[in-house]
């Protein structure tokens, strides 16, 4: 627990490990399970136990080639270390800031741009965190040694405080005042906390989507356009809010599968996921999600990651956990967003502006279906047919994606450990780095588009194709991702504009959009090759093989109406054209 935690029987809490002795977690693990689930515990048990003889890795691991590859992106050509892009945190405490706070007198590697105690600026000395302050260093440390994702980010971060009495309003007040920095313009905002089932006020509640602070995310996302980024579930009990928001992205954590290698390839043993077999001192079912909507969507390096404290000196890598993984994931985003910047720029300066490159790329769908996208499954053996991914992730059955449900049936498109696989920021720079491509002519093997679908004046749904301007190589494989926000409203009982303690949302429901891969020359999505076509979910994904050298087409389609008649969306895909 950090020094901030709130005093109450299951407070709110960040999202690493706590456990200083990983064998007497794993007898206390063994005495709660049920027999049926003791089998699992063997190969838990191995794991933990060969990594305590590991060799402690670095953040340059997790940060560099075997990590998510963001290093690449901060030297030349690319030069982008998140300039002038605002991200933000929100956390139980607050990181420490040079000329403010006395621990901070020795720390010049982590700069934060301002902090708050919720919506009130940050007093010296009170609320800073070591746990909030290791969370920061990931995304903005400039040391030399171990460099942040976006060191040259600016960083706003925001302290929930320790109320006894305070909970999830207070925790959307602090997300709100986080949001409305640089004029409104934070791309990505940080979550390495939660709150527990046990402290929601609802009767009976459970993971739907509906509790106050997950409505407050998803509201935000849409009205702030910024990318929350959720530390997943995970540990003895599980801290689940808001991991079951819809418009968000909630992060699993990696580990390495070989420890000598470095590679951070595997889910680790402490990630809940989206379906835990079993929880201690806790039923499982109500660590998911309702339905089989499911949570995780992204997998990031967490576990053995070297960080700052408060005073500037290392932290020793502990066992960590998703609150280190989510902000390799809020990081990358400024990084990204300094690149569209650019581009957006460049075609200001020269008179002429792109139609690639508009303000839809700093769209927070746009980021979301990007990352998604881009996110390695399978190492690719050279050929290119794997889309160059550079690494295999494992479950934590050591299973790829090729044994997941959601690689066979088109109703989940994500697996519940893994989502989309892991974060690779090289990768996710080269699928933005394509820009937006319109659906009204043949679009190029790797693009992304934000668009609307519109049901208003056609009795059937309404639908835009994406032709590939390339025939694709058998063989191959495709992946394509869509994502939509669902429509949450503030109850703002006195028109402020903003959320104010004792205010609500009201959810107004998901509309429901497929993708589907056709042969280019199809009209019915009856044959489709492949398809993504969840009920439940705010995202759609494909990752097929291509059957038969050919041309092709991608179908984004309004498949039914349940609030307004025009929905906004994203769409990122990336091909193998035709040798």
């Amino acid at each position: 627990m950090t020094q901030m935690q709130r005093q109450s029987s299951v407070p709110a809490s960040p999202r690493s490990s706590q456990t200083s002795n990983q064998r007497l977690y794993l007898r206390l693990l063994w005495r709660c399970a049920a027999p049926r689930h003791r089998t699992h515990l063997v190969l838990l048990g191995s794991a933990v136990l060969g990594f305590l003889s590991a060799p402690v890795l670095a953040l340059s691991n997790s940060v560099g080639e075997t990590g998510i590859d963001a290093y690449r992106l901060h030297e030349a050509p690319y030069n982008l270390t998140g300039r002038k892009i605002a991200i933000g945190q929100v956390e139980v405490g607050r990181p420490a800031q040079l000329g403010l706070d006395k621990a901070a007198n020795t720390n010049s590697v982590v700069r934060v741009q301002r902090l708050f105690v919720r919506n009130n600026s940050a007093q010296p000395n009170d609320y800073v965190d070591n746990h909030a302050a290791r969370v920061a260093s990931i995304m903005v440390s400039q040391d030399k040694r171990l460099r942040g994702v976006a060191p040259g980010a600016m960083l706003y971060s925001s302290a929930i405080g320790n109320d006894p009495n305070g909970g999830q309003p207070q925790e959307c007040v602090a997300t709100q005042t986080v949001a409305n920095q640089n004029g409104g313009d934070v791309r990505a905002i940080n979550f390495s906390f939660g709150e527990s089932l046990r402290r929601d006020p609802r009767p009976k509640p459970v993971l739907d989507g509906n509790a106050l602070l997950t409505q407050c995310v998803d509201w935000s996302s849409r009205v702030h356009n910024a990318l929350y980024v959720i530390s997943g579930n995970q540990g003895r009990g599980g801290f689940p809010i808001p991991t079951d928001t819809f418009n968000g992205m909630t992060i699993a954590n990696s580990m390495t599968l070989i420890p000598n290698t470095g590679v951070f390839d595997k889910v680790d043993f402490f990630s809940l996921g989206s379906e835990p077999t079993f929880v201690i001192g806790r039923d499982p079912a109500t660590e998911r999600n309702v339905g089989p909507r499911r949570s995780v969507t992204l997998v990031a390096p967490g576990r053995a990651i070297a960080t700052f404290k408060p005073d500037g000196s290392v932290a020793p890598p502990d066992t960590g956990g998703t609150s280190f993984a989510s902000p390799h994931v809020t990081a990358t985003v400024a990084l990204l967003q300094e690149y569209g910047d650019r581009m957006i720029r460049q075609g200001m300066d020269a008179n002429s502006p792109s139609p690639q490159w508009t303000l839809m790329a700093r769209q927070q769908e746009v980021m979301k279906v990007v990352l998604m996208n881009s996110a390695d499954k399978l190492k690719d053996t050279g050929d290119g047919l794997l889309l160059r991914m550079s690494r295999t992730l494992r479950n934590i059955a050591n299973r790829t994606w090729l044994e997941s449900d959601a690689y066979r049936d088109p109703k989940l498109p994500l697996d519940a450990e893994m989502g989309t696989g892991h974060l690779n920021a090289y990768r996710a720079f080269e699928q933005f780095k394509s820009g937006q491509w319109s659906p009204t002519a043949p679009v190029p093997p790797i693009g992304w588009d934000y668009q609307t679908v519109d049901v208003s004046e056609a009795e059937a749904p309404s639908y835009r194709d994406y032709e590939l301007e390339q025939p694709l190589q058998e063989g191959s494989h495709v992946a394509v991702t869509l994502a939509w926000n669902r429509l949450v409203e503030l109850q703002d009982s006195n028109q402020n504009d903003a959320f104010d303690e004792g205010e609500s949302f009201q959810d107004q429901g998901l509309n429901n959009l497929d993708i589907y891969l056709m042969p280019a020359e199809a009209t019915d999505t009856s044959d489709s090759v492949w398809s993504s076509v969840s009920q439940v979910d705010s995202v759609e994904h494909i990752f097929h093989p291509i059957p038969t050298t050919g041309r092709y087409k991608i179908r984004v389609v309004f498949r039914k109406q349940v609030n307004q008649s025009v929905q906004p969306y994203a769409l990122a895909w990336w091909t193998v054209p035709a040798r």
